[in-house]
């Protein structure tokens, strides 16, 4: 059973694109390995959250998490900021980084272009955390999207040069989780990219159904099929992409085909879309209503979470230590 560790920055609720896109994979990762999924609350501080609106986020992305499917009995969930050998760690990691390396990181140059008033060291040494993260864990596999492949293959770079350097083979170069298939992806409502937090066209887990019926009425469509078999537009593409996840075959096939006729009428399908989001949503909504109101249940995981983390992480920073030569006189 191979061990696979993957992080979420608390930085807003869950979305459509979030549930598909990762949950559901996480959910099947749980039965066949031995995973640990965190809450990324210290990297998230490098953009300076209100205190308040990040420790509501942490306990939200916990209960979307535990809705979500994955369970504490089958994985180990914590929030990163409760295992603070991370930060010994990621900080015996910078020794061995090299400053050149990290100003080459495109994630970080884009960061410094778009917001040059706030380019703390934190942003700079991000990807020795994420290292940090994974290899105190010896993870094998870790699933990433795109924007983190080079933080990964960093984090290999990392690893392979702790090894060189001190001459043992400690710590595994971890690869990307591929989950043997194509990935769903998830559009916006607004016709165009992927359904995201900042973008404002996305559907939320944690949406109440008359939230979720006023997004999908006011989804951007197109003036309509204007002759048989016509191609389908990105915008209109995106709902019926949409409808492939959480409608019935039958319910796709007959707007589809009336899309083909040029029989389609945009507020039907939109009325329909939105009862079926509600219906595949609802019981994911109410699993978090149940959470949110058991505090102590929470706290249990939160807490048992740490300490199985823990347990994993000061073994790894005791023998990091070790091989170093920071020894007790």
């Amino acid at each position: 059973m191979e061990r696979v560790v993957s992080g979420i920055r608390p930085t807003g609720r869950l979305h459509l694109g979030n549930y598909f896109g990762a949950m559901v994979n996480f959910v099947k990762m749980q039965e066949t390995n031995d995973c640990m999924f965190f809450i990324a609350d210290v990297h998230s501080l490098t953009t300076h959250p209100n205190p308040v609106d990040l420790h509501g986020n942490v306990r939200q992305t916990l209960i979307e998490y535990l809705a979500s499917g994955l369970d504490p009995e089958k994985a180990v969930i914590y929030v990163q900021s409760d295992v603070p050998e991370t930060y010994e760690l990621y900080s015996l990691l910078n020794m061995i980084v090299y400053i050149g390396e990290l100003n080459r990181t495109t994630s970080f140059k884009d960061k410094v272009r778009l917001n040059p008033n706030n380019v703390n060291a934190g942003l700079l040494t991000y990807p020795v955390l994420m290292a940090a993260d994974i290899l105190i864990h010896h993870a094998a596999k870790v699933p990433v999207g795109k924007d983190q492949e080079q933080h990964l293959e960093m984090t290999r770079t990392f690893a392979s040069r702790f090894n060189n350097i001190y001459n043992v083979q400690y710590f595994k170069e971890p690869t990307a989780f591929n989950f043997g298939q194509e990935l769903i992806k998830i559009p916006g409502l607004d016709g165009s990219g992927k359904m995201g937090k900042s973008e404002g066209n996305g559907i939320f887990l944690a949406d109440e159904p008359s939230v979720i019926r006023k997004k999908v009425m006011k989804a951007v469509t197109d003036s309509g099929p204007t002759k048989p078999n016509s191609p389908v537009s990105e915008s209109v593409n995106n709902l019926f992409t949409i409808m492939d996840v959480v409608s019935d075959s039958k319910t796709v096939k007959f707007f589809r085909e009336s899309y083909a006729n040029c029989t389609i009428r945009y507020g039907d399908l939109k009325k329909q879309l939105a009862e079926d989001i509600i219906k595949f949503t609802t019981p994911i909504y109410e699993r978090m209503q149940e959470l949110s109101s058991n505090e102590d249940m929470l706290k249990k995981t939160a807490r048992i979470g740490a300490e199985k983390a823990r347990e994993s992480a000061s073994k790894t920073v005791r023998e990091v230590r070790e091989i170093m030569g920071i020894r007790t006189l």
